[in-house]
């Protein structure tokens, strides 16, 4: 199956979307957690604030 979701992500507009993976602190138990998302590469910068 993992072929099958590569695949479809390098043909046409798979390419204009990135995977950002950023690490917030939790305010309930302070150990950090990965915030994982899919955004466009124009608003990555963004989605990294």
């Amino acid at each position: 199956m993992a072929k099958k979701t590569v695949a479809s992500l390098q043909k046409g507009e798979g390419r204009t979307y990135s995977k950002v993976i950023k690490m917030v602190k939790s305010p309930k138990t302070g150990a950090y957690v990965f915030e994982e998302k899919m955004v466009p590469n124009d608003a990555v910068k963004d989605a990294l604030k």
